[in-house]
């Protein structure tokens, strides 16, 4: 697809990936709209791009989710491509009792499943009137193999993996819009620093990967060592009957 000339909503859009995405894609030529819950964030974020606006709001919650969508539904009527961004991460032991488990889970599947699926369906009438028009959804690297430090948030991003494939199936034959799945590897961000993130890839290369994508119409988009993985599995999860 064209990759300037879009009105593009990246949530998420105030740090890390998310800014990454925002400065890749403004300075080719395209008008973001970056959000976030945070508005000092947001503010500061808007001075390291051009043609750009922030809306401020939670999107795992159901009334600033509303919000947000009658604001581009009244304010930015173009808009083609939504990139599913905002997540939440928390170092989960299945082996204390004390450390609330399932609060935890609930947080990372409420805001990195749930709240996407009921965004893209309330955002999904106002991408469809568009000639042209994408949703990106950031998963990970986690949703192939789980592990004992992040367990929870790696089950909702694979559930996040499969409500995408489904997506994509669903609009198959509809050639004005397309479905993408980001799988960033560990990434060097203020999110990731409680993981490790130092170690990671810059998230200028996530951003890269995408923008390359977009112009290939790569549905698929793993990125750094989960090319390796993806290249492994893919070609045998697309063969399951669907």
């Amino acid at each position: 697809m064209e990759t300037t000339g879009n009105t593009i909503f990246i949530s998420g859009g105030s740090a890390g990936i998310g800014l990454a995405i925002a400065k890749k894609f403004s300075a080719a030529g395209n008008k973001i709209i970056i959000n976030g819950r945070k508005q000092a964030r947001l503010q500061s974020a808007l001075t390291q791009l051009d043609n750009a606006i922030a809306i401020q709001g939670d999107l795992s919650v159901k009334a600033d989710r509303l919000k947000i969508v009658e604001e581009l539904k009244n304010n930015h009527p173009n808009l083609n491509i939504i990139i599913n961004n905002a997540g939440a991460a928390f170092m989960n032991d299945l082996s204390d009792s004390s450390s609330n488990t399932a609060d935890k889970a609930y947080e990372e599947i409420n805001t990195n499943y749930i709240s996407v699926i009921d965004f893209t369906a309330l955002t999904l009438p106002q991408l469809l009137k568009q000639e042209e028009a994408a949703i990106v959804n950031v998963s990970s690297i986690a949703v192939f193999r789980s592990n004992k430090y992040l367990p929870t948030y790696s089950a909702s991003k694979a559930a996040l993996h499969g409500y995408t494939q489904g997506l994509r199936d669903t609009f198959a034959e509809n050639d004005k819009l397309n479905v993408y799945e980001l799988y960033p590897p560990l990434v060097n961000t203020e999110f990731s620093a409680g993981i490790g993130g130092a170690n990671g890839i810059p998230a200028s290369e996530v951003a890269d990967e995408l923008f390359i994508a977009l112009e290939k119409n790569q549905f698929e988009v793993p990125v750094g060592d989960t090319k390796k993985i993806h290249e492994l599995v893919f070609p045998i999860t697309e063969n399951v009957p669907h």
